[in-house]
């Protein structure tokens, strides 16, 4: 693929922003017992760090296309930047929990606007040929993230402190807006629809809704009957949204996506098996440091065979979907994932570190699997004029998913703990040992949503190529 310098210059300049939200959106993990230590909080009620960058994340995706249709993309783009990097500073500077959620939300809310408004500049730079090739090349970077996150959240902490796991973003990230100035093309478009504000709204906040009443049930200390209020106000207000979407002409995500059978049971099953399986980037680091004795550092090395595993297995998910179909992968593989992390539930600091890596690697290979077919099944028979609304839905899905997955295993890990009631490292690893069982019984009942797909389909498809770039649960 030849290339205009400018060209390569804006390629780099996407793969490096969708880098530091990888990056950022796995590093942290290792790093929560010590924050935790730091701020004076349970290292088991930590998850809010987690959810709230999910949660700003999948907020403002549904408007990440307007705005920069709107306002331009050298100008959202560099502004997504400048979020990103101030909400990593003040995170740094962080003395409470509040703080550092409150902190997390604005570094969640740059980091939403990196990988579409990226992926929008470079469909519009390149030919159709080429974007495929473009795509791959700046999802690279993405897959690089969750490698090394997790291993160097963990390496920081030992030989500096948590802190710097947020102020690396700044030099980068000061580089970034340089370049984004100089090489972003940043002209908006002629004509702009008009916002769907009300609907955005009632979208809105039916997720914060739903998620702040599973996160409520672990860590912001909210009672049962405001949990249910938080709750029901949650689904009138999704409900509302599809009734008023349904009669505009123009809503953010039309009903009519929901007409395609593969795009309709792909987004229930990627919600449904994500809430289970997302979860596990915030537990594994956990259950390693707080129950078996692990530094942080040799948490987040433990993390490596997953992430490598994952990687290999992309070359093989072609091969297996065009073999069996969609939905006998996806339904036993669905299946394994489920296991897999139920598996987790009979962990024991008596077990050889061989075991350990061997668990971990296939939980890596199934899960890489699952997201990529989830991926391409959801989006493969859209047509042109709707691809990117669902493209953009799915996304949205996907972050509300992770969210929501952390926030419920919070809340399972912290109800496990209070029945235990623990009063030393043997009951917290029951905790441990009971919320992976639960999380991995949720995944496995999703397999049931993919036995609703067609047993005839077989046909690959590229489409998932570039929202895979974006998956990094």
């Amino acid at each position: 693929m030849r290339q205009e310098p400018s060209q390569k210059v804006l390629l780099w300049l996407v793969a490096v922003g969708f880098f530091m939200q990888t990056l950022d959106a796995t590093i942290v993990n290792t790093a929560l017992p010590a924050m935790a230590q730091s701020l004076g909080e349970s290292p088991l009620r930590m998850q809010s760090v987690v959810v709230a960058y999910s949660l700003a994340m999948a907020m403002l995706i549904p408007a990440s296309g307007w705005v920069a249709d709107r306002f331009g993309a050298r100008r959202v783009y560099f502004l997504a930047i400048v979020f990103f990097v101030a909400g990593s500073v003040f995170c740094a500077l962080s003395h409470s929990l509040t703080q550092l959620v409150a902190a997390r939300v604005v570094q969640g809310l740059g980091g939403a606007l990196l990988l579409p408004v990226g992926r929008l500049v470079v469909l519009r730079t390149f030919p159709r040929e080429k974007f495929l090739q473009a795509m791959s090349f700046v999802a690279i970077p993405g897959l690089i993230g969750p490698l090394i996150g997790p291993t160097l959240g963990g390496w920081l902490v030992e030989v500096a402190s948590w802190h710097w796991i947020f102020l690396i973003n700044v030099p980068v990230g000061l580089l970034g807006c340089a370049a984004t100035m100089r090489y972003m093309p940043g002209v908006p478009a002629p004509t702009v629809a008009r916002f769907d504000l009300a609907g955005y709204l009632m979208l809105a906040f039916g997720m914060v809704a739903l998620s702040l009443a599973l996160d409520g049930l672990a860590s912001l200390g909210l009672r049962q009957a405001s949990v249910l209020v938080l709750m029901i106000f949650g689904l009138a207000s999704l409900v509302a949204y599809w009734l008023h979407a349904a009669r505009r002409p123009d809503p953010l995500f039309s009903p009519r996506l929901f007409s395609v059978d593969t795009l309709r049971i792909g987004l229930l099953g990627n919600l449904f098996a994500r809430l289970g399986s997302s979860c596990m980037p915030f537990l594994i680091p956990l259950l390693l440091q707080v129950t078996m004795g692990y530094s942080p550092l040799q948490a987040g090395m433990m993390m490596l065979p997953v992430a490598v595993a994952g990687m290999s297995m992309k070359r093989f998910t072609t091969t297996l979907i065009t073999r069996f179909g969609y939905r006998q992968v996806l339904v036993g593989n669905t299946l394994l994932v489920g296991l897999t992390m139920a598996s987790f539930g009979l962990a024991a600091p008596s077990q050889p570190l061989w075991v350990h890596v061997v668990q971990l690697a296939v939980f890596g290979a199934v899960n890489s699997l699952q997201f990529t077919a989830m991926n391409t099944v959801t989006l493969k028979d859209l047509g042109h004029d709707m691809a990117s609304s669902g493209n953009s839905l799915l996304s949205m899905v996907q972050m509300v998913a992770m969210g929501m997955g952390v926030a419920a295993a919070g809340a399972v890990l912290a109800a496990f703990t209070d029945f235990f009631q623990p009063t030393g490292t043997a009951q917290t690893l029951q905790a441990f040992q009971a919320t992976f069982a639960c999380m991995g019984l949720i995944t496995v009942a999703s397999a049931g949503i993919f036995w609703q797909l067609s047993p005839q389909d077989r046909s690959g498809s590229q489409a998932g190529a570039s929202v895979d770039a974006g998956d990094h649960g």
